[in-house]
């Protein structure tokens, strides 16, 4: 399974990624509530369908927050210029086994690379 953030989800909005696609027919895409949420703020096509589809899609288990700072900790993942929702993705993948993250981010890819977690794909 994937986590797609909120980076590959704008694209594939925007533009059709053509990866995205694939891994959406596949029933591949994990959806987190954060990403949900992000989403749901932003302008969408076709918006009560669009949320209805994220909702429907498999649903990956969530950390705590106390789980969270834990791992920030255990992971040395302070002062490597990523926010909350990045350390919860992370925090998520940890929790969702064998799934992996797939961002556009430079420095959370940088961060899911190192930790072995990144989805390399297009």
């Amino acid at each position: 399974m994937i986590l797609a953030d909120t980076s590959i989800w704008v694209e594939y909005f925007r533009s059709g990624l053509g990866e995205m696609h694939n891994q959406l027919t596949r029933r591949n895409i994990l959806m987190h509530p954060v990403i949900a949420a992000e989403l749901a703020l932003g302008s969408l096509r076709d918006r009560t369908r669009t949320l209805a589809f994220l909702d429907f899609l498999p649903q990956a288990r969530v950390a705590q927050l106390s789980e969270v700072r834990q791992m920030v900790e255990a992971r040395t993942l302070y002062s490597q210029g990523i926010g909350l929702t990045d350390a919860h993705l992370i925090a998520s993948i940890f929790l969702n086994p064998p799934a992996l993250l797939w961002t556009r981010d430079k420095r959370l890819r940088g961060i899911a690379e190192a930790l072995g977690i990144h989805a390399h794909l297009p």
